[in-house]
């Protein structure tokens, strides 16, 4: 790799992995939310979500009860701000919506939030949006929250099963994954579509795929490099390689 590029060079995509050191669990590994209790993923199923107060009511317990909200940057996550302020980085891809990239200093314009935000809910009728923190205060009066504007359901803007990814985040992933030279994948199982796709995506395009992942994926065989070690080490190691 040459030293000096004019262009931001390294599209970074990241799952839970980057963000299980901060505490917030992953959702399909060994001590994964759903891995430990299969029936917590339907409170996150749009159709249950809409017509079943019983699933709003225990799905807006689980986030107030998140980890999220405890939850600082992990040195990998530093890392990456790092390579972003070096001019390497066109853009992080995250299927994450804990917002700890931004809090390690990524900037808006880099971190392009796959599926979703959970600082803010909208009302799924009218689309006005609120900080998650403000509607999770009701709470204790409210239980299934609703509305103040025109009553309808509210829900965090983190992408459930059922919905799509939205869709100006999928464009600019594309755009990303195709136009980079190094794509690299942090903490992915790189099982969840269409997400994943932009792995090969970005292989096809002509990008060196470098995988950091404690566990096998799908995309091993296509990988230049698989680092196995502990994401807060690999991740600093490899931006300094990258940033040299």
């Amino acid at each position: 790799m040459p030293h000096h590029h004019d262009e931001p060079t390294v599209t970074v995509l990241t799952g839970a992995g980057i963000s299980t050191s901060s505490g917030i669990p992953d959702f399909r590994g060994p001590q994964g939310v759903w891995t430990q209790d299969p029936s917590a993923a339907r409170l996150l199923e749009i159709s249950a979500y809409v017509r079943d107060a019983d699933v709003r009511v225990q799905g807006w317990r689980a986030w107030a009860g998140h980890a999220v909200w405890h939850a600082h940057p992990t040195a990998a996550h530093r890392a990456l701000a790092d390579l972003e302020r070096a001019g390497g980085l066109r853009a992080v891809l995250t299927q994450n919506f804990d917002g700890l990239h931004q809090a390690a200093g990524s900037s808006d314009e880099h971190v392009v939030e796959l599926h979703g935000s959970l600082a803010t809910t909208s009302c799924l009728r009218c689309t006005t949006t609120w900080p998650t923190s403000e509607v999770l205060a009701r709470l204790p009066d409210e239980p299934d929250p609703r509305c103040v504007e025109c009553g309808g359901v509210l829900k965090p803007d983190v992408v459930y099963f059922g919905e799509q990814l939205p869709e100006d985040a999928l464009s600019r992933a594309v755009a990303a994954a195709t136009d980079a030279q190094t794509f690299v994948a942090i903490g992915t199982t790189l099982t969840v579509h269409p997400v994943a796709s932009l792995a090969p995506l970005a292989v096809e395009s002509g990008a060196r795929l470098v995988i950091v992942n404690a566990e096998p994926t799908p995309y091993d065989h296509l990988a230049d490099e698989v680092i196995r070690t502990p994401i807060d080490e690999a991740v600093p190691a490899l931006v300094a390689t990258l940033t040299r």
